[in-house]
């Protein structure tokens, strides 16, 4: 259902997505969180986004470190997940 007029837009940034999960995933080949072995705000920040990419068109199944991140982020205590839609 993406607009015609919008098919420019939408492919381009999927260039620069890929390109910053890139970065991600090699920083996480590394350590455990982003910045290091400690959850920071660097993560609460990225996982906002980078949990619902799938959403966006990006195939996330080539990012192994990523997807182990989102499962470390989410088993946090405290951790609450979004509600789903129409609940």
């Amino acid at each position: 259902g993406l607009p015609k007029e919008r098919e420019a837009e939408y492919y381009g940034k999927h260039e620069g997505g890929y390109k910053a999960l890139s970065i991600m995933e090699q920083q996480l080949k590394q350590t455990r969180y982003l910045t290091g072995d400690s959850f920071t705000i660097a993560d609460i920040s990225l996982y906002a986004y980078t949990h619902v990419a799938h959403e966006g068109g990006f195939n996330m199944e080539e990012f192994t470190n990523i997807r182990r991140w989102f499962g470390a982020v989410e088993s946090l205590p405290g951790y609450i997940g979004m509600a789903p839609e129409n609940a």
